[in-house]
């Protein structure tokens, strides 16, 4: 039986796009990486195997993720055979050896047709919205641009963690005479260098509002409601912007939105991204996620910042020379909607719908603040460590006892040897829950948490029996 590392990476279609994207001839590439362009061009038709040697040579050429050029197809096939359970696709047949020969031959054709789909998936539901309510079917909305343009950056922006460090830097260097942390620094900072006040105003008299700049009479405003570490973030944007305006509007720009309020949508995404990585610059917190095992709670007390804001940074850690443990997050209200989903590495729920519920994210309900830990497997046998626990809405950081949202983290199973929360876990002999994508997507059976029968199976009810599953199913 073959293990994982005596298999042969065929990545020829890969390599190619890599060496478009950086705009080299295959002389050229040869010559960066000490081999013959006969070789080269051998490996790009598929016709020889990556080697291991010549995938570190490129991750020390080019600041390659490795990750990403190798894990990339499984990610991609799982999502290209979830799609095809649609029922636009009955009758078809694509078998597995057809969908991995697209993705070595043709990844750029695959990612086409995902993404196709996706403005598809998104019209429809639109469509049946609009349907229901009578209104008007509208595009795209500015939020699903936003977030699908950041994971298509693998959630990491280096440039910004740059821009973050540095300013992180100087205000260090003004500690001195602010020796209480990053607030009176970057206040400071705010009124020397802008000439911009900070104002705390009672919750009445912001109404709406958690945060708000007065242009007028240069001031940043903040309610009342926000603990320590939402004014510290609010703090940190609004540095962010006095800093780093121009080119915050620079890259907004280049990202090439569809409209003006994906465009603002998408600088305040990457504006908060900068805020995040002022508050917890790159490598000193990869360096603590390390020294902590991932510890959230040491981490949130280390930086200042709250526990989803931790959860959040620790998804976009995947600088080449210093990459942290490849997570994924989720963030669900108790209604179940999504409003968060990125990943660092690999994602193991479904893209076109919503989370299993045997996932212990939606339980963590139950046990308000505290983390709930399990070992999942999904329907490619492919195993990860999760762990979830409820967190306040932005604004409030546990003046009430709301726990309304719920934040899931988790990563490959090989990792979680790395992480505290998994101490006396046996790793080897896990008890493992099978899990599967949303449920009109999912075929395991019989499931008592099922909420709807798969998309491209008959149900299968009588009036003689009752399944422990409230939607029983046959064959295709």
């Amino acid at each position: 039986m073959n293990t994982a590392a005596d298999r042969k990476l065929f990545l020829g279609a890969r390599l190619k796009r890599l060496r478009r994207d950086l705009g080299l001839t295959q002389t050229a590439m040869a010559a960066d990486l000490d081999v013959s362009p006969s070789y080269l061009n051998h490996i790009e038709r598929n016709q020889r195997p990556v080697s291991a040697q010549l995938l570190l040579r490129l991750a020390d050429t080019y600041d390659v993720d490795l990750r990403a050029l190798n894990q990339g197809g499984a990610a991609d096939e799982a999502r290209l055979t979830e799609i095809l359970t649609d029922p636009l696709f009955k009758g078809l047949s694509a078998p597995r050896h057809e969908l991995v020969q697209l993705l070595e031959e043709a990844p750029g054709v695959a990612d086409a047709l995902l993404r196709l789909y996706q403005a598809f998936d998104d019209g429809r539901t639109r469509a049946r919205a609009a349907a229901e309510t009578g209104e008007s079917p509208i595009e795209t909305s500015p939020a699903e641009w936003v977030r699908e343009y950041i994971q298509s950056r693998g959630n990491h922006f280096p440039e910004l963690d740059q821009m973050g460090e540095a300013l992180s830097d100087a205000l260090s260097a003004e500690a001195p005479a602010h020796a209480d942390g990053f607030e009176p620094a970057a206040r400071h900072r705010l009124a020397a260098r802008h000439d911009l006040g900070v104002r705390t105003l009672p919750a009445e008299v912001m109404v709406e509002w958690t945060r708000r700049y007065d242009l007028h009479r240069r001031r940043l405003l903040l309610s009342e409601t926000l603990g320590p570490s939402s004014r510290a973030f609010a703090i940190a944007y609004q540095l962010a912007l006095a800093e780093q305006g121009p080119a915050l509007n620079a890259l907004a720009e280049a990202a090439n939105a569809p409209d003006a309020p994906t465009r603002s949508l998408l600088k305040v995404a990457l504006t908060n991204t900068l805020a995040a990585a002022t508050l917890m610059p790159y490598a000193p917190f990869q360096r603590a996620a390390e020294e902590t095992r991932y510890d959230l709670a040491r981490l949130q007390a280390r930086f200042g910042v709250s526990y989803e804001q931790a959860a959040h940074r620790l998804t976009t850690l995947s600088r080449p020379t210093a990459r942290g443990v490849p997570f994924f997050l989720m963030r669900v209200d108790q209604a179940g909607n999504i409003s968060k989903r990125y990943a660092a590495g690999a994602f193991p729920f479904s893209r076109f719908g919503g989370a299993c519920p045997r996932w212990r994210l939606h339980s963590a309900f139950r046990t308000p603040g505290r983390i709930v830990t399990q070992i999942i497997e999904t329907p490619d046998g492919a195993r990860w460590f999760t762990f979830a626990r409820t967190v306040e809405r932005q604004g409030h950081d546990g003046y009430d006892e709301r726990h309304d949202l719920a934040v899931g983290l988790g990563c490959e199973l090989r990792h979680a040897h790395r992480l505290a929360y998994a101490h006396g876990i046996d790793l080897q002999n896990p008890e493992v829950t099978p899990i599967g994508p949303a449920c009109r997507l999912c075929h395991r059976h019989p499931c008592a948490e099922r909420a709807a029968a798969p998309i491209d199976r008959p149900l299968a009810v009588d009036d003689w029996s009752k399944s422990v599953s409230p939607y029983p199913f046959g064959a295709a």
